[in-house]
């Protein structure tokens, strides 16, 4: 084991867990020690696996250093239709990796094991089928697909080829989500009836206007590569190709890039396999700079009683001109409790048991009724339910959070690269990471036709009008 993950366990009892009757800092130290050793793969000096990733933007570097923190892993190329981020990825990682903007060349590598697809979400499903039926194991950025209609055909491919496929929305991997579900699955706030879940953001970076380089222009940018799939050929626009997440025909708006996240998290936790009805409205009200995608957007999405949980209502929002600066949660509503989720930090449960009795007076009908009888019902009551019955029981609040500087993405990326070593199961596949990415997909489909959208999460297809 690395002197820095023995640093890292070490740390864990003192970072992790604080307080409560139900819990111990010493468990949950036992307990992530457990998880990390298992994430610590011991591997032989040929058992390299050889990564490339395709799509160098913020998060194809991101992805990529994640993937090299685990041990074992050797970036050989990447791809990118911007020659300055592949110059840029010879900067960082070596002048001898291999370089190209046709992805093509990348998958018809013998060398390269796996591959990152880090694109604008209208390639993803393109380039991830042709990489599993070359034999390479995937790893998707968030949503897998561009549109509904993609899923079901990538899940078949990802069947028929068996290849090693996970998708890249981190919370499945991130130890405070799996100590949430624990509590949640042992009963910690009761049943289940709603959750409300946000991102919020007050900046300009965070509304995706990112920078744009000096030199960008058709001489540096492979734009027809770039919009090869769209039916309208457009001039050339560096809006369009640096800032993509703005438009409708490359990336998946704020229902697709962040409630996804949301989505993945609520799955993941509840064991639930999706909604059956979904409403979204929203608007450009703010970032009035030429996108077609909204800065707004606020989500209902009700989830039917299934094995896995009671019915239940969801409620996403995104918000980009937040007043109160960036903030995101999800919380899961039950009966006994809440369970408070802040990205991948950690939660605070909050628990509230109603008391057994059911409350008489104060904001009541009592007081109308004639005095005489107000005593004889109070004293009814009084003989029926003692005084304990009549309090709420005082249960203290229980507090996680994740040890400082820790990174799902890092663990999301231990586990793709441990499926690729051992054959076990991905953590995210492609029929969970669909069944994530689909009402979020809905959400757009609502919103941009003012309609109710039904979905069969069991056969993940839209149904109905």
């Amino acid at each position: 084991m690395s002197s820095d993950r023995r640093k890292f366990i070490k740390q864990l009892g003192g970072t992790i867990m604080l307080t409560s009757a139900s819990l111990s800092s010493l468990a949950a130290q036992e307990d992530h020690e457990r998880r990390l050793l298992q994430a610590q793969k011991r591997y032989s000096a040929n058992d390299k696996i050889r990564i490339a990733t395709i799509g160098m933007g913020i998060m194809g570097f991101n992805d990529t250093r994640a993937a090299l923190t685990c041990p074992g892993v050797e970036l050989v190329g990447v791809c990118d239709l911007y020659q300055g981020r592949l110059q840029r990825a010879k900067e960082v990682h070596g002048s001898n990796i291999f370089t190209t903007n046709n992805y093509h060349e990348i998958l018809d590598r013998k060398d390269i094991d796996a591959v990152i697809i880090a694109t604008s979400d209208n390639w993803h499903s393109t380039i991830a089928n042709a990489a599993m039926r070359k034999g390479k194991a995937v790893y998707s950025e968030k949503p897998m697909v561009h549109y509904l209609n993609e899923g079901l055909g990538e899940i078949a491919t990802q069947r028929e080829t068996k290849a090693v496929f996970q998708v890249g929305s981190q919370r499945v991997s991130s130890i405070a989500f799996q100590k949430a579900k624990e509590l949640y699955q042992a009963g910690a706030i009761g049943q289940i009836n709603s959750i409300e879940a946000s991102f919020n953001r007050q900046n300009s970076l965070g509304a995706w206007q990112y920078t744009i380089p000096l030199d960008a222009g058709p001489q540096t940018v492979d734009w027809a590569a770039f919009q090869a799939h769209e039916k309208i050929k457009r001039p050339y626009d560096s809006n369009r190709f640096f800032r993509w997440r703005n438009y409708r025909e490359y990336g998946t708006g704020v229902a697709g890039d962040l409630f996804v996240h949301l989505l993945t998290g609520i799955h993941f936790i509840t064991n639930s396999k999706g909604p059956d009805k979904i409403y979204a409205i929203g608007g450009t009200y703010y970032w009035k700079d030429g996108r077609n995608v909204p800065d707004v957007m606020t989500a209902v999405i009700e989830y039917p009683a299934t094995k896995e949980h009671p019915a239940f209502q969801a409620n996403l929002r995104v918000n980009f001109i937040r007043g109160e600066g960036e903030r995101s949660s999800t919380k899961i509503i039950g009966s006994e409790g809440v369970i408070d989720l802040q990205d991948d930090q950690g939660f605070t449960i909050h628990k509230s048991k109603m008391p057994a009795a059911p409350g008489i007076g104060g904001w009541d009908s009592l007081d109308t009724f004639p005095q005489a009888m107000q005593k004889q019902l109070m004293d009814n009551y009084n003989a029926k339910y003692p005084a304990a019955d009549q309090r709420a029981p005082n249960l203290p609040d229980v507090t996680y959070h994740s040890p400082e500087g820790y990174n799902s993405s890092n663990d999301h990326f231990a586990n793709f690269m441990d499926s690729i070593r051992t054959g076990k199961p991905v953590v995210e596949d492609a029929v969970f990471g669909f069944r994530a990415a689909a009402p979020a997909l809905a959400c757009n489909e609502s919103y941009f036709h003012n309609k109710v959208i039904h979905w069969d999460a069991e056969k993940m297809m839209v149904v109905g009008k």
